[in-house]
């Protein structure tokens, strides 16, 4: 009999990998197996792709005495999913004679039905995106997976939807029209929550703008029904849309996480998981590690409400995250790395009942003392703005007073101070690095210039609130944010003293 191959691509973590279907035909009793530590998704392809080829008009393996062995190589790679359905009958096909093209330079993804249909599959961006890295220069796509392939430059795409389509292109009978390169264009923003629909807090919208501009982490404590949750809502609609890298790298990762429900993301994503969550499902884990919400919020907002609520583990877990815009997933079967380079936003009770000294607040100190335990001092050291959200005058609700700004105007300001800080970055030289807040103690040294007076007060205030050498450049990072919001070209003491009032802890 023969062999033959064609290449598929396999997902791990976030990175492609490329796959070489082998399959090899010899007399015998008829025996199908499929090796090369696949799932049980993979393991059960053999009926799928025998019904298929079946459908489409050729002999099902199933149907001829012979014993077919599809390899998928590397061995050492887990593969999973159904996304090899159809370069393995097109392997086979070629195999056993059916059809004959050449293979090289070309990718084939896609689930096989049994009618012979070429089904959606996941992480379709990411894998294009390595097929293209790779040298290959052909890739064929289920027909719902096209536009989401299309954002990828410099290789030819497919859309395909049946079997026979590709076989009859690959032999040259029709031609399977291009996909053109999906146009994002300008994405129009429809938000339900602004800020101008928030009476009164006019320091939280403030601290807010602030953590907008320079990709901040902030937290919010109060009383119930002060307005956190709404102003939490209403961030995302301050934010600049994505840039074109952002939105490959955020389309990319929905995609694998099997939750893209459009082509493509232009918007900052904004991810709220319940208090109840694991800490794998935050931060991302398994046997075979995914994606959690802090990945799934990259470039975007990552929303954790009734912080103290949350398992302590769970609370624990966010160290690394918060400190290195990344998770490093260790198992014994490999270790995978995601970004998670997102502002996150907490918000919190000030004890257990909620109330605090109002409404008469019927927690012991000894409640209040564990509830506050719960967030240790690391955690906190990572927030870099903690903001009061107190109650609000009755006079504001029913009549509005103070800033009543709409979500349109903030956007453009924080625009404006990211395009200051980014100018920075480019002046000095500084690579891969958008917001202030990413700035390391080299790039601190690099890019910022304090004056006499200012390093004085820095340090006066260092000592006198007792701040930790992080908290100490965290101040530093969050003073430059606000000089760049109002477009001063050095730091001034106003606001180092603005800053440091967003220390505080006595929440």
């Amino acid at each position: 009999m023969s062999i033959s191959k064609t290449y598929s691509a396999q997902l791990s973590g976030l990175s492609a990998h490329i796959i070489t279907i082998e399959v090899d035909l010899s007399n015998g009793l008829h025996a199908f197996a499929v090796v090369g530590l696949g799932d049980k998704a993979i393991e059960e392809s053999r009926d799928r792709i025998s019904a298929a080829i079946k459908n489409s008009g050729y002999v099902s393996p199933k149907q001829k005495n012979q014993k077919v062995v599809i390899s998928l190589a590397p061995a050492d790679i887990r593969k999973e999913g159904p996304s090899f359905d159809l370069g393995m009958a097109l392997t086979y096909l070629l195999a056993s004679g059916d059809i004959d093209f050449d293979p090289k330079g070309k990718i084939f993804l896609g689930e096989l039905s049994l009618e012979g249909e070429v089904r959606k599959v996941s992480g379709v961006l990411p894998l294009t995106k390595g097929a293209y890295e790779a040298g290959f220069t052909e890739i064929f796509v289920p027909y719902e997976n096209a536009e989401e392939a299309g954002l990828v430059k410099g290789i030819s795409i497919y859309p395909v939807r049946t079997l026979d389509e590709v076989v009859e292109h690959l032999q040259e009978k029709k031609e399977v029209a291009q996909q053109p390169r999906t146009k994002i264009g300008n994405p129009i923003q429809v938000f339900k929550d602004d800020f101008k629909l928030i009476r009164g807090q006019e320091m939280a919208k403030r601290a807010l703008e602030i953590a907008a501009a320079g990709g901040h982490n902030i937290g919010m404590y109060g009383p119930p029904g002060t307005g956190k949750t709404m102003l939490a809502k209403a961030f995302q609609t301050i934010l600049p849309t994505l840039s074109y890298d952002e939105i490959l790298e955020v389309t990319g990762i929905h995609s694998v996480a099997r939750i893209l429900d459009k082509p493509f993301i232009t918007l900052p994503p904004f991810r709220s998981p319940h208090h109840t969550a694991s800490y794998a499902s935050l931060v991302g884990g398994g046997s075979f590690p995914k994606p959690g919400e802090i990945t799934l919020a990259h470039r975007g907002v990552l929303f954790l409400d009734e912080f103290a609520e949350f398992d302590k583990k769970v609370i624990e877990a966010l160290r690394q995250p918060l400190e290195e815009h990344s998770v490093t997933i260790s198992r014994a079967k490999g270790t995978l790395n995601f970004p998670a380079q997102c502002i996150v936003i907490i918000s919190m009770n000030p004890c257990p009942c909620g109330y605090g000294k109002e409404k008469g607040c019927t927690c012991s100190d000894r409640d209040i003392a564990n509830y506050k335990k719960k967030i240790s001092g690391p955690i906190i050291d990572r927030i870099d703005l903690w903001i009061s959200v107190s109650k609000i005058e009755y006079e504001k609700l029913a009549h509005g007073s103070g800033n009543n700004e709409g979500s349109e105007a903030m956007r453009k300001r924080v625009a404006l101070a990211q395009k200051v800080s980014r100018k920075r970055f480019e002046k000095f030289k500084v690579k891969g690095k958008k917001y202030n807040s990413e700035m390391n103690v080299s790039d601190i040294e690099t890019c910022v210039d304090l004056a006499r007076d200012v390093k004085e007060l820095l340090k006066t205030s260092a000592e006198r609130l007792e701040l930790s050498a992080r908290a100490y450049h965290r101040v530093i990072k969050l003073s430059q944010t606000i000089a760049d919001l109002e477009h001063s070209k050095e730091i001034k003491k106003s606001h180092v003293l603005e800053a440091l009032q967003y220390r505080q802890k006595n929440f």
